[in-house]
Order: structure tokens, then C-alpha cells, then sequence
């Protein structure tokens, strides 16, 4: 049995991770000064505004730094471990798993996009690939646009 947690699902984030179950990567955005934030917060960092709503990423960006986990282990995930920080096209980062890469080849700056892949407990959260390959949530792949 894995020892991942469930996802903690707050008020601030539930958005989030149910427009991840429905194939989106979303961001969130200050209503008022229409800052990116990510993660989730209850206010903006910026103009301290709690209005808020999200816009729908185009899942493209470029690798901003990376790491490789190799232990300790956990059933719920394939070693070696690959862990992307990205810069979105929209203008924020994002951390996720990766999936697809020659752990090798990997650059600073590589154009990467954002697919998704079943996590723990049989949820879904955005994975990064290499161009070409972001799988859905059926495991095809993902569409050029949003879905």
C-alpha cells in the first residue's frame, strides 16, 4: 500500500484539483490587479485583494530547474523521479513530476508541456512532458488546446 496521503482539499485550492480531475490546468488570478498565482492562496501577494477568479493555462512552458529523487521509494511512483520547477507561458511556475524524459538529455530552458497523469489514490494531477507527448486523462495524448 502506498504511503502518499490523499490530496488536502481546502477552500482555497479545491478548484484546483477538480479542474485537475477534468483534464485543466488552471491558475489563479487577482480579480483586481489580475496577478498569476500559483500555489492557491486566499489573497493576492501583490495588491492584498481576496477577489479572485482563474484563467486556463495553454500547459506549455520551459524548464526552469529540475531534480531526481531516488529514494526513499514509495510504491506510488517509477525511480528515478524526475521533478520539474517550469515557467509557464502565462507567467507563473509550477511544480510537478515528470514523465517521457531522458533524465540525461534534460536542459535549462527545454520547451515542456503540462499533461496529466493519476496519482496516488487514483487522482489525477498535472505532469510535465517533452513536447509532443502530455498524455490526458485516458492516457492519449492531450489536445493541442486546453481541455
Amino acid at each position: 500500500m502506498s504511503g502518499v496521503p490523499h490530496l488536502i482539499r481546502t477552500q482555497d485550492n479545491a478548484w484546483f484539483f477538480d479542474a485537475a480531475a477534468a483534464g485543466r490546468l488552471e491558475i489563479q488570478r487577482c480579480s483586481d490587479c489580475q496577478t498569476l498565482r500559483h500555489p492557491p492562496g486566499p489573497a493576492c501577494p501583490v495588491c492584498r485583494s481576496f477577489a479572485w477568479d482563474t484563467v486556463v493555462s495553454s500547459r506549455r512552458g520551459t524548464v526552469h530547474a529540475w531534480t531526481v529523487l531516488h529514494h526513499p521509494k514509495d510504491d506510488a511512483f517509477d525511480y528515478p523521479l524526475g521533478v520539474a520547477l517550469v515557467d509557464l507561458a502565462e507567467g507563473t511556475r509550477f511544480v510537478a513530476d515528470m514523465a517521457g524524459f531522458d533524465l540525461d538529455a534534460l536542459e535549462i530552458g527545454m520547451e515542456v508541456e503540462l499533461g496529466f497523469g493519476e496519482h496516488a489514490h487514483g487522482e489525477w494531477l498535472p505532469r510535465v512532458f517533452p513536447v509532443g507527448q502530455a498524455q490526458g486523462l485516458d492516457g492519449a495524448p492531450a489536445t493541442e488546446e486546453p481541455l
